[in-house]
């Protein structure tokens, strides 16, 4: 693509050559005549980097004469479509292996691929253009939405419910058995996970990421939201919509998390919880049983509170060894006052 066609892409103001053919991309520091880069204003330097790209998507502040240079209010997001258009999504056609387990009363849509060794039970139904990937399992009674994308070896158990365009990395399991449990005397025993799964469209979960199913009524992920890799939802939890979780986050059974919240690698959620719309917990957030984090706020720390409540306590913590240690000075000039 040239810098105009990616500008008017983006609907950016191209400053520079019109004519610049870019065939991929690369970092600002390391791109090449021939690749498209993107650059945005850190705290510590406002300045664009000494670099060979073609074109530079930038923020409409920039200024770097000689250059070809795209003006847009956000050039992360630019660049990312701009990706997209030079890079699209590799097409992967499965067809329907010889091996694969397909019950004669499954539903398939027009266009649905199906890999090797996959299996689709009884009564299931696969949308229109979805691709299930080897070794993948949907189970009996199962509904698939069109155009999505199940990789090699995903599950989706018969209880389970997907909107359209959901994507399932390899590995990703959704409708597993819910972690519940009764003791009876001396022993543990299961208490019956009777409920399913519910995932809305443009869903995407992470490489081995579970979503278990309700204990009676549903789990529920939101449409647009996006599990990393090792994410584990756990029963009866009500996640909203574009909800982001990075990787290894863990939701214990019944919480809620509501739209547009983001949660950082490795959070930890007690049973029952609750986070409010657009809250943004940081890396190993802990949040305990029952509680709740109102809607826009940012935390961090075990347990969670607000952020910048957290980041004094630990300027407090350290700055303790200097505490004690003056603490022990004074006791010895008081000692020595007293010897007098």
């Amino acid at each position: 693509m040239t810098a105009r066609q990616i500008a008017d892409l983006v609907d950016g103001e191209l400053i520079g050559s019109a004519g610049v053919d870019l065939v991929s991309a690369a970092p600002v520091r390391k791109a090449l005549p021939d690749q498209l880069s993107f650059w945005q204003r850190g705290h510590a330097n406002d300045q664009l980097p000494e670099t060979r790209a073609g074109c530079v998507i930038v923020d409409e502040r920039t200024q770097a004469p000689g250059i070809t240079l795209i003006l847009v209010h956000d050039p992360r997001r630019a660049f990312a479509k701009a990706l997209r258009a030079i890079f699209p999504c590799e097409a992967i056609e499965w067809s329907a292996a010889t091996s694969a387990d397909i019950s004669s009363s499954a539903s398939l849509g027009p266009g649905v691929s199906v890999g090797a060794h996959a299996v689709i039970g009884a009564g299931a139904a696969v949308g229109e253009g979805t691709l299930v990937g080897p070794n993948a399992f949907i189970g009996p009674s199962a509904v698939v939405g069109n155009n999505c994308r199940l990789h090699p070896g995903s599950k989706v158990y018969g209880n389970a419910r997907l909107g359209d365009r959901v994507v399932l990395h390899a590995g990703a399991v959704i409708g597993s058995q819910g972690f519940g449990l009764v003791f009876a005397d001396d022993h543990y025993e299961l208490f019956p996970q009777m409920g399913g799964v519910r995932i809305g469209d443009d869903v995407e979960v992470g490489a081995n990421a579970c979503v278990d199913r309700g204990t009676l009524g549903n789990t529920v992920v939101g449409s647009g939201s996006k599990l990393d890799n090792l994410v584990h939802i756990g029963h009866n939890c009500q996640i909203g919509s574009h909800v982001v979780m990075a990787a290894q986050v863990g939701l214990s059974g019944g919480v809620v998390v509501e739209d547009y919240a983001v949660l950082g690698g490795q959070a930890g959620i007690g049973e029952r919880a609750q986070i409010g719309a657009r809250a943004q917990l940081g890396g190993q957030t802990g949040l305990l049983p029952g509680k709740r984090l109102d809607a826009g706020g940012s935390y961090w720390g075990t347990p969670a509170r607000p952020l910048r409540e957290q980041l004094g306590r630990q300027a407090r913590v350290g700055r303790l060894p200097r505490i004690f240690a003056e603490i022990r000075r004074l006791r010895a000039r008081i000692g020595n006052l007293e010897d007098h």
